[in-house]
């Protein structure tokens, strides 16, 4: 049976000090209520992990995941980047935090090779549409792919896309609602005005929702097409999975407008569902951030993070297996996880599939497979 591996993240956020140690960084100034200097993440980290080298290579902060990534080869790499690539002096006014990283400092994506950057979530237009189209502009001249924002409204809900043999194709879709924290006036408007960019967002995640995604997808979806849509939804924080997310996710698996749903927006991992042999990650967690140095609540911790590999079926975008390989952010740089960050996320991933038998099973090379029970 012939295979695609995609490569799917949670939020990447190149911002703050993130983009701080790279070699162009944008001022350091911030608007939030407690740090007002983006350098201080940095000390943060360095207080807990040691010195942090600074200009880093632009592969720096990749570190270990570099390696397991190209061991894989995913035919495709599609992150949640939350950070606006922007010089932009302006912050959007009354948002306690906001994120930018330097255009120059692009290659810290390119590095890792990433082919598509989802941006319907809540911080892309952290500093106004201007952010906004300077990032859709770097990341373009960068050669990779966007998703759920754009100039106007049918931008923002048009697919990325790629060919996956002679006839069919790989869609992108992403979308975001309030509930994961986006301004409501962030909504990517129709026609051509000066004010018409912004996110593909939706009011609710309800069933008139799930039927506007089912008529978007359908109409650029052609015969053998694969699906992903990627979802920014809920809180940072919390195990279980809202129940309007279950529903919302399942409603499009049944209504033929997802392969795979692709969720994110809470800082640590959550549960994997496997729905009419679809896969659905509720939550991917963070992957790349700089809360190494901000004490984690009980349970949680921010630090640590996962790759997920995702085998489909080219034929019928049935799931065939998923790997994930767990990290751990050390020096703002990703690392081998060690044992107690590796147990954190695995009760995290496990927290709804214990008695049903779901979970993930160690492989001989420290990654986890995750198991699931087919029907029948």
């Amino acid at each position: 049976m012939d295979k695609l591996t995609l490569w799917l993240a949670g939020d990447v956020m190149t911002g703050r000090g993130i983009d701080q140690i790279q070699a162009h960084a944008v001022a350091p100034v911030l608007y939030e209520s407690w740090v007002h200097d983006a350098r201080d993440y940095v000390r943060l980290a360095e207080r807990v992990s040691g010195p942090v080298p600074a200009p880093v290579a632009p592969d720096y902060i990749w570190g270990d995941a570099l390696a397991e990534i190209e061991r894989r080869q995913p035919a495709l790499r599609i992150v949640n980047l939350e950070t606006a690539i922007t010089t932009a002096s302006a912050p959007w006014p009354g948002k306690g935090i906001h994120y930018r990283m330097h255009p120059a400092n692009i290659g810290c994506l390119t590095a890792a090779r990433i082919d598509c950057c989802v941006l319907a979530n809540n911080h892309v237009l952290d500093w106004g549409q201007a952010g906004l189209t300077q990032t859709l502009h770097t990341l373009q001249q960068a050669g990779i792919h966007t998703a759920g924002a754009g100039s106007h409204l049918e931008a923002a809900c048009t697919p990325a896309v790629w060919p996956l043999g002679e006839s069919a194709r790989l869609l992108v879709f992403s979308w975001a609602a309030p509930d994961s924290g986006g301004p409501s006036d962030w909504a990517a408007k129709p026609g051509s005005a000066a004010d018409s960019a912004g996110v593909a967002l939706l009011p609710a995640w309800d069933d008139a929702s799930a039927q506007q995604i089912t008529a978007q997808v359908a109409r650029q979806r052609q015969a053998g097409d694969l699906v992903v849509v990627s979802l920014h939804w809920g809180g940072n924080w919390g195990v279980e999975v809202p129940r309007p997310h279950r529903r919302f996710a399942r409603r499009l698996i049944d209504l033929s407008a997802a392969d795979v749903i692709h969720g994110h927006s809470s800082h640590h991992p959550r549960p994997v569902e496997v729905y009419r042999g679809r896969l659905i990650l509720y939550g991917c967690g963070d992957l790349i951030n700089d809360y190494e140095g901000i004490s984690s609540r009980e349970r949680f911790d921010a630090s640590a993070v996962c790759l997920y590999f995702v085998q489909l079926s080219r034929e019928t975008g049935a799931l065939l297996q998923l790997d994930i390989v767990p990290l751990q952010l050390r020096r703002l740089q990703l690392r081998h996880a060690d044992a107690a960050a590796r147990h954190r996320l695995q009760s995290l991933l496990e927290a709804e599939g214990r008695k049903s038998g779901t979970g993930v099973q160690l492989q001989a090379d420290g990654s986890w497979q995750w198991r699931w029970q087919s029907p029948g």
